[in-house]
């Protein structure tokens, strides 16, 4: 039976808008609240394993080894731990949550509220990058410190950072979504997400590689993101960086979409 009482809202529609702008904030600072109650391990502990890489590079190779495209091994190697570390905990912040939602049953605390699908996606990569950026900052201070090396193209670099905050922490939602256990989840992380990030002139420019391992590395999304951080540090790039962004822009147009679809349709989420 309707009514035509004034004021009356019929159950089941929305009443906050377009945006429930409330429940958002809310969803965002939980992702950004849930990492920073562990700062040592979400935080501290990914920047001393930047630093570790570059000292046993410096130490190792730093004396001997030759200019790479032009730069010092050091001001080479630096942009590309930056986004390497800047991705893998993206991806790890968002995977970590909903896997853990997933395996201690409280999902249902993010699929009941009035929160549509964009929105959960939205509160989830907030949280991601935020705590890129933390970390993206916090990498690019120590790099100016010890080695001196500032920043080329500032809003190439913020691009970039932001592109693999997305990216990575859209691939996390939809690895915490496929995986059931944790075993998964560290399948999914040892087996793609490490080795394509290693494997994309992190610690090498991809132009010394054979022309076969060439055509793959160029195949590679993250080769992208690592080339156009070091573009936006250091001012040089193996591929022209108009390129990569539109790369990348297309990856994280193709994995967000995926996950808003399964987030909308609660793909294996919901009994």
């Amino acid at each position: 039976m309707q009514t035509s009482q004034p004021g009356f809202r019929q159950m089941g529609v929305r009443r906050f808008g377009r945006v429930n702008w409330l429940g958002l904030y809310t969803l965002t600072r939980r992702e950004i609240m849930r990492f920073m109650n562990v700062w040592q391990q979400t935080i501290f502990a990914p920047l001393m394993t930047s630093a570790l890489f570059v000292v046993i590079f410096a130490l190792a190779l730093g004396q001997n080894r030759g200019a790479v495209m032009g730069l010092p091994y050091l001001a080479f190697l630096g942009p590309g731990i930056l986004m390497m570390t800047v991705i893998q905990n993206a991806f790890a912040n968002t995977s970590s949550s909903m896997i853990s939602a997933k395996m201690q049953g409280n999902i249902v605390d993010t699929l009941m509220p009035p929160l549509s699908a964009a929105e959960i996606l939205t509160g989830y990569l907030l949280g991601a990058l935020v705590r890129a950026l933390i970390i993206a900052m916090a990498i690019a201070a120590g790099m100016a410190l010890v080695i001196g090396q500032g920043i080329a193209h500032p809003l190439w670099a913020l691009a970039f950072v932001v592109l693999g905050a997305a990216l990575m922490g859209g691939l996390g939602l939809l690895g915490g979504i496929v995986a059931q256990k944790f075993d998964q989840m560290a399948a999914i992380t040892n087996f793609i997400v490490t080795p394509l990030s290693f494997l994309s002139g992190t610690f090498y420019s991809v132009e010394a590689l054979p022309p076969a391992f060439r055509v793959l590395a160029h195949w590679n999304p993250i080769f992208y993101l690592i080339d156009g951080a070091r573009y936006g540090i250091a001012g040089v790039s193996d591929a022209p960086p108009l390129r990569g962004l539109l790369v990348c822009l297309l990856a994280v147009a193709v994995v967000l979409y995926v996950a808003w679809r399964w987030l909308k349709t609660g793909y294996r989420m919901k009994p």
